[in-house]
């Protein structure tokens, strides 16, 4: 009971110190793991025994027997079914084609280069050499993003690696899969009449129980033959049913099956798929604080040593320094990313949670059957993971500075609400050479952006991922212009200090700015105007205009103007290249001349020339 308790407890904790350093979980999760593992039986236990056990004499520890690859095999499957539900058609289509050749003809050039660097490195059989290739072709979100979020990047790049780690994920765990099961119907004697038969088999059974019950648990679903509040768990007993069943059919085709089960389910019509990732997000954070405690413990003393040898070296070396630049470089090629940008992409590679936790699973199941060098595929794959993890954490910023991608300056602008008098201003922002980014919970505002050509997604200000998005890291501005006083407000408290670089402004209600301070006046989009003023001056006018400002006496009459015409609303301030926000420019600058004003809604004129000349 200790034990398990304690596990749970560690694996929280790292997941913490990981969220507090902004780092991937599993650095903190494995080093733990072996700390309580191979390093305390080494060197701190007086008896020689690890303080976490999950095998001993094999009948002994937490999983005596086969417990522990049964735990390993359900934990992976729910991971890997997570995994396929974040697998969508579109965004592959979207992603471009230097994302599709990263995870095809890059994956194929790690796959083949670090299985024929593995087998003359380490003298490994070909089989077990591209099963250790198959499984360092993921990367994964989870060892990405924490280390993205804390290296401002512009967006071509974030996007890129944020994406590969997303879609190769699933991919390269599939080949994983398929190598160890040729390996394992042809024994590793070759390719033998019956291990293609069996093969096939795996193909088959996988695929089709995959999809089956993908569109059974939809159907269900969706008529609401699963009460509300058995959604969650009804999920997850379907996709252990499906993996066990699966392997009952055909040995070694459950994983296959979860993974395609998952993806027919992201890219389907299921009605409460956003609350399902929810929960099977939450359920795959636990599982994963267990899994790799378990595993770096488990792993012995003897194990480690064997890569103790300059041969680790080189083999790390050739896979991050050399095939992995060979496969962005290839990858990209004739692509609008630069140099600097490929350097960047190409140094930036760590391998995560499936490499790792599929590589554990595989490697205790060769040994059993007695598969030639099966004790070096979990070994290595450790030592590949916490290498590229550590390099990549430590270094990422660094060699962003030294490659000149990293953004000094993040002077992009976020709207929080997409209406219509928001698209009319991010439109003419965006038509300045500002990249403008506009959210809502509002679906049509959102396709309605997206039509315009704007940059523009789904999602709600209360959703505690929003600011996992690297693809918004060079986020300077922040301005809220929703037609709730309550969202404003709460999206200024909540996200100054990740998007609010610069400035962070929102659009405030008629009490608020009868009532509000000089101080508090500076926060607001525009002096003295709410939504209902906004909305009233988008439908006298929906466009926007600009006037010429030549003098101090010229601007300080046009004010004037301004606060006698309620359909008429001031917006921004033009000085040379430099674009500010009325309130934002009374702070910044002293000199009124030479300037252009916008503004949208009833048309001024030019009256206050003469007014300002007498």
């Amino acid at each position: 009971m200790l034990e398990l308790s304690g596990i749970i407890i560690l694996g929280i904790l790292a997941q913490w110190v990981a969220w507090k350093f902004k780092i991937p979980a599993i650095l903190p999760l494995i080093l733990i793991g072996l700390l309580v593992g191979p390093i305390a039986a080494a060197y701190l236990s007086e008896d020689g025994s690890k303080w976490i056990e999950p095998v001993w004499n094999g009948t002994k520890g937490l999983f005596p027997g086969d417990g522990l690859y049964y735990f390993v095999s359900l934990a992976i499957s729910i991971i890997l079914f997570e995994g396929g539900l974040t697998l969508k058609r579109s965004e592959i289509k979207n992603v471009g084609p230097v994302i599709t050749k990263l995870i095809t003809f890059g994956a194929a050039i790690t796959f083949f280069g670090a299985g024929v660097v593995a087998h003359y490195v380490f003298h490994l059989g070909w089989e077990i050499s591209f099963l250790f290739s198959g499984l360092i072709i993921v990367t994964g979100p989870t060892v990405i993003t924490p280390i993205l979020r804390n290296v401002p990047l512009k967006k071509d790049v974030s996007t890129v690696l944020k994406w590969e780690g997303i879609l190769i994920d699933p991919i390269g765990a599939l080949v994983a899969v398929l190598v160890f099961e040729f390996i394992s119907v042809g024994g590793g004697g070759g390719f033998t009449k019956t291990a293609l038969m069996e093969f096939g088999k795996i193909i088959l059974f996988g695929t089709s129980f995959g999809f089956t019950f993908a569109h059974a648990l939809a159907y269900a679903v969706n008529k609401k033959m699963i009460p509300h509040y058995l959604l969650n768990v009804a999920s997850l007993s379907t996709v252990l049913f499906v993996f066990v069943e699966s392997e009952v059919f055909a040995h070694e085709s459950g994983l296959l099956a979860v993974v395609v089960m998952g993806m027919v389910l992201g890219n389907g019509k299921l009605k409460n798929l956003k609350e399902l990732l929810y929960f099977k997000e939450s359920l795959s954070i636990l599982l994963i604080s267990i899994l790799f405690i378990l595993l770096a413990a488990n792993i012995n003393i003897e194990e480690m040593m064997l890569l103790y040898t300059w041969k680790t070296i080189v083999l790390f070396a050739m896979v991050v320094f050399i095939i992995r630049p060979l496969a962005v470089f290839s990858s990209t090629y004739k692509s609008k990313l630069n140099v600097r940008e490929k350097l960047f992409i190409s140094w930036v590679g760590p391998r995560g949670i499936v490499a790792a936790g599929i590589a554990s699973l595989f490697g205790s199941k060769l040994l059993k059957q007695g598969v030639a060098g099966a004790e070096y595929i979990t070994p290595l794959v450790f030592m590949i993971v916490l290498g590229t993890v550590l390099l990549n954490a430590t270094t990422a910023r660094l060699f962003a500075k030294m490659v000149g991608v990293f953004l000094k300056t993040s002077d992009s602008i976020l709207f929080v609400g997409a209406s219509n008098p928001a698209r009319l201003i991010a439109k003419y922002l965006k038509d300045k050479g500002k990249r403008v980014i506009l959210i809502d919970a509002n679906s049509t505002f959102i396709a309605q952006a997206l039509n315009d050509g704007l940059e523009a997604f789904k999602a709600d200000v209360y959703d505690e991922d929003l600011t996992d998005n690297i693809e918004l890291n060079d986020v300077g501005y922040l301005i809220a212009l929703t037609g709730s006083d309550v969202v404003n407000s709460y999206a200024v408290d909540r996200f100054s200090k990740d998007f609010g670089e610069h400035g962070t402004y929102k659009l405030a209600s008629s009490k608020e700015i009868r009532e509000a301070t000089d101080l508090e006046r500076k926060s607001f989009f525009t002096p003295s105007d709410d939504y209902i003023n906004l909305s009233e001056a988008y439908r006298e006018n929906p466009r926007i205009t600009e006037i010429k400002i030549e003098s101090a006496t010229e601007y300080e009459v046009l004010f004037k103007m301004f606060s006698k015409e309620e359909k008429s609303i001031p917006l921004f301030i033009q000085k040379g290249k430099a674009i500010y926000l009325i309130s934002e420019f009374e702070n910044t600058s002293e000199i009124k001349e030479h300037l252009t004003l916008s503004y949208f809604g009833k048309t001024i004129g030019d009256t206050y020339k003469s007014s300002s000349k007498a």
